[in-house]
């Protein structure tokens, strides 16, 4: 009997609940972005990319997976002479161009175009490459861990990066995250002072090899979705193989401003990161 090898059915699997989820992901994060955007992310890739994108007025961005549009819409607004926004499921690019649509005739939407282009598929990528040319500035927000392969995209960097050019990618923190790490509660009393104390930490079990899970983005989202875990090194390899070198790298925790009332809350794991940032440059 034929069989798929298993990347293909996860990457045909990943898209499809991207395809049924869309609509809800794109509700509850909002055109604008949630605390993981504004607290987390956006910070970092400020740091990250603004150098790049400021040192050119003529400044050529892509972004991959870009969901609902929200960092090609950053991108646009903080200095990219030109943006393409590109994602593997045509219901998030739907609604990234309606939400483009909604500042129609600026400058923002005029710097906007947008093209399928599914990150694990060769055929595609290389077609961009070819259609395309190179970028100053390529930016992979939140989506590396929900990518079944990265080689692809990997070895289409070499021909996607212009002489200077960075790629920027942020994903949920290896370590604390996609390794399945639970999370651990303790409520006790303080001996010296009698205050009730609430002492958070995560317990990890597995890390160096996690496979595919099933998880959620949002609660009371649709489906569920995949997730690919990969320590870190691994996801680091990758991309040094394909010719690629990192200088620079940060872990996002939030602070005790972003405490939520919810004990178990992700925003009250103020110790550890929640989220991984890394720039890379070609070699």
């Amino acid at each position: 009997m034929a069989t798929e090898p298993i990347s293909a059915l996860s990457t045909t699997d990943a898209v499809a609940s991207w395809e049924t989820n869309a609509a809800y992901w794109d509700s509850t994060i909002t055109k604008d972005g949630n605390k993981y955007w504004r607290r987390l992310q956006e910070p970092s890739l400020c740091r990250l990319l603004t150098p790049t994108i400021s040192s050119s007025s003529s400044c050529r961005a892509l972004e991959l997976a870009t969901g609902n549009g929200l960092c090609a819409r950053w991108l646009a607004r903080n200095g990219a002479g030109s943006v393409l926004a590109t994602d593997a499921s045509e219901k998030m690019l739907e609604l990234a161009q309606a939400h483009s649509r909604d500042s129609e005739g600026t400058a923002e939407e005029k710097a906007i175009r947008w093209r399928r282009v599914d990150v694990t598929s060769e055929p595609d990528l290389a077609a961009l490459v070819r259609d395309e040319g190179r970028f100053e500035v390529i930016l992979m927000n939140m989506a590396i861990m929900d990518v079944a392969d990265l080689k692809p995209l990997a070895n289409a960097l070499r021909g996607l990066l212009a002489e200077g050019g960075v790629f920027v990618a942020t994903l949920l923190h290896p370590v604390f995250f996609t390794s399945n790490a639970a999370r651990n509660i303790e409520v006790r009393f303080d001996p010296a002072t009698g205050d009730l104390e609430v002492i958070r930490g995560k317990i990890i079990r597995e890390y160096m090899s996690v496979p595919p899970t099933l998880g959620i983005a949002v609660p009371g989202q649709p489906e569920k979705q995949l997730y690919f875990h990969r320590p870190m090194h691994e996801i680091f390899t990758t991309f040094f193989k394909a010719g690629l070198v990192m200088d620079a790298m940060e872990e996002l925790a939030f602070t005790e401003e972003d405490a939520e009332a919810r004990i178990e809350s992700s925003s009250n794991y103020t110790q550890l990161p929640a989220i991984l940032s890394f720039r890379m440059r070609l070699g």
